[in-house]
């Protein structure tokens, strides 16, 4: 992380503080291996998971009250994952999952940041089904749906990792495709509700998208 530029802040939920180190902002670039390259991560891309982007505040400000206690938990497509570090901080069972080579070590730096244990993290890839997840009984996310081919690779990793009985809260920002995300979530039993967040002063402009929830 030496040649990129950083950024420190500090996000709040009521009297929690959520301490961040991020990108400096989304042109910041750092792939010396071609680690990022070989998995498919342009120089375009390859910044877009080191910065808090407005749906990720979103989740964590909805998830911040959610009734978490006892459920094990994964955060799909993580980023900086601002949700994990605030479900870690009040002791909830977390892991987080993303794509992109530098996500772990973001992750850990930002936990002990925040004086607290690391953050259970595997790398994952939606298509490869290979990983070692198992099941859960919440799955988080934001801003997951950038491609079409995105839908159904998300939907399937989900059901994959979904408990008999389980909740999905996924924030999209308004790309166009949460409708076809529920046709796929309701193919595999989850039932479909979309609702605008009732607050979000915390943010700098108008929030277009929508939490999506699915339950089964």
């Amino acid at each position: 992380m030496t040649d990129l530029r950083l950024s420190y802040q500090t996000v709040e939920f009521g009297k929690t503080d959520i301490h961040l180190c991020t990108l400096r902002n989304n042109q910041e670039f750092d792939d010396p291996t071609g680690i990022a390259e070989k998995l498919g991560i342009s120089s375009a891309t390859w910044p877009l998971f080191g910065i808090i982007w407005p749906s990720s505040l979103v989740l964590a400000h909805f998830i911040d009250n959610y009734e978490t206690t006892s459920k094990r938990i994964l955060e799909v497509g993580c980023g900086m994952a601002l949700s994990s570090l605030l479900l870690n901080k009040q002791a909830a069972d977390i892991t987080a999952t993303d794509y992109h080579p530098e996500a772990q070590r973001f992750l850990q730096r930002n936990a002990l940041l925040n004086n607290d244990n690391a953050i259970t993290f595997e790398q994952t890839d939606w298509a490869a089904n290979n990983d070692s997840l198992g099941l859960f009984d919440l799955i988080i996310g934001s801003d997951l749906l950038y491609e079409d081919e995105h839908i159904k690779l998300l939907a399937n990793f989900i059901e994959q990792h979904s408990k008999p009985k389980c909740e999905v809260i996924i924030v999209d920002p308004g790309r166009g495709r949460k409708s076809k995300l529920s046709t796929q979530m309701i193919e595999h039993g989850f039932s479909s509700s979309h609702h605008k967040p009732n607050h979000t002063d915390y943010l700098d402009k108008e929030f277009k998208g929508h939490i999506l929830k699915f339950e089964r």
